[in-house]
């Protein structure tokens, strides 16, 4: 499997988001070219703040493995990962990280910040820009909508 795959497996996870009325993220974890867990952005459904898609993707996969050592494992996200799930990456030890859009406002691997690269800590690798025009029309599509419906 390649990139695409998996990025477009994670937008199919951030459409089940937008269907909910939640911000549209996606995201897959990936072992030995299979898909281990998926999860999506369920903030307001969950009305818990840790539950972005990284971090249920994260929990899932560890419970499936069995350890929060993911060394083994690939991430794919639909946006930019925030500080709090850059955090979440690095601590669950995920070599590579693959996300499509870019979070000029919060994004936490290089946007903003890089907490991906701090020295004295375990750094993954990291590549954005996978589908990004699909991934940022999903999330732009989404806030319109929202705007429109507010605004009415």
């Amino acid at each position: 499997m390649n990139k695409v795959y998996y990025m477009k497996a994670a937008l199919d996870e951030a459409k089940k988001a937008y269907a909910l009325g939640e911000v549209p993220i996606g995201a897959v974890v990936v072992k030995d070219d299979e898909i281990i867990s998926s999860a999506y952005n369920r903030r307001e459904t969950g009305k818990n703040a840790l539950l972005h898609a990284e971090t249920e993707a994260i929990y899932k996969a560890c419970e499936k493995l069995g350890g929060w050592r993911l060394w083994e494992c690939e991430l794919y996200v639909t946006l930019e990962p925030c500080p709090m799930c850059a955090g979440a990456i690095v601590n669950s030890r995920i070599p590579k990280i693959y996300f499509g859009a870019y979070d000029k406002k919060n994004g936490a691997c290089g946007s903003q910040i890089n907490l991906l690269t701090m020295p004295e800590n375990f750094r993954p690798e990291y590549e954005g820009g996978i589908l990004e025009n699909e991934c940022t029309k999903l999330i732009q599509d989404f806030f319109r909508e929202l705007r429109n419906k507010l605004s009415h």
